[in-house]
């Protein structure tokens, strides 16, 4: 028979107990990780940000630059295989602005990022004072150098584009032009004799009449013919007026 005391067993009980705490304490942190899902990459999603603007702004005059803003680092974003970038509505790859980021699945989620675009080009201001009903010549305009952005709608970078149109109100040297300041000239006048063409499957006909009304290119206008009829069609270039069937 085999006495044991006291003090032995629990040495003993102490000693497993200890093994086991080991055990537990190496292999549950282990299980753990394992099931953990992956973060997502946040520098990946500014990147995609970046290049998703760049595209956005191929064409664009002048030289353009996009800046993504940074993404909260305490975001916990499950990995994304296929994160989708979109502009949300009322946003454009312009000056500042929101771009989204989203992930369909299989855990989804959609986060906004603030990013800048910047274009810096040369736009169109008035050399000298310009009064209304004037047309512009090239030795009224001059270029300047900016960010697009920081301008308001609708400016000229093209001197071609703003030569030969009327000036719609009086403004002072050195305004930036815009294209509701200027319109362009009437392609026919009021009173003017003009030529009908209306050409359809296999036929044309051409007529002259009276154009009834100022129009530019584009525009619709009526015409009276010689027959005494209004007809409408659409004003062109040269004193031309289309009518189609």
């Amino acid at each position: 028979m085999v006495y044991l005391n006291a003090g032995r067993i629990t040495l003993m009980l102490f000693s497993v107990l200890s093994t086991a705490i080991s055990f537990a304490a190496t292999v549950e942190p282990m299980v753990s990780v394992a099931t953990q899902p992956t973060k997502q990459n946040l520098t990946v999603l500014r990147a995609k940000v970046t290049d998703f603007l760049e595209t956005q702004t191929i064409g664009y005059p002048g030289k353009v630059s996009v800046r993504a803003g940074a993404i909260d680092p305490n975001l916990r974003l499950t990995s994304c295989a296929n994160p989708q970038v979109f502009l949300p509505a009322g946003s454009r790859a312009w000056g500042k602005t929101s771009v989204g980021v989203r992930c369909d699945g299989p855990s989804a989620w959609t986060i906004y990022v603030q990013a800048s675009v910047n274009v810096a080009a040369k736009y169109l201001v008035a050399a000298t004072p310009l009064s209304q009903g004037s047309i512009v010549t090239s030795q009224d305009v001059l270029f300047e150098n900016g960010d697009l952005t920081q301008l308001p709608a609708g400016v000229f970078t093209d001197v071609d584009q703003a030569i030969g149109r009327i000036v719609n109100i009086s403004m002072t040297a050195g305004t930036v032009l815009r294209q509701d300041m200027l319109k362009m000239p009437p392609a026919v006048q009021r009173g003017q004799t003009v030529m009908v063409t209306s050409v359809g499957q296999g036929f044309t006909v051409a007529a002259e009449g009276q154009a009834m009304a100022n129009a530019s290119e584009g525009q619709v206008v009526q015409v009276r013919v010689s027959s005494g009829q209004l007809i409408s069609g659409i004003a062109r270039a040269g004193g031309q007026v289309d009518v189609g069937f």
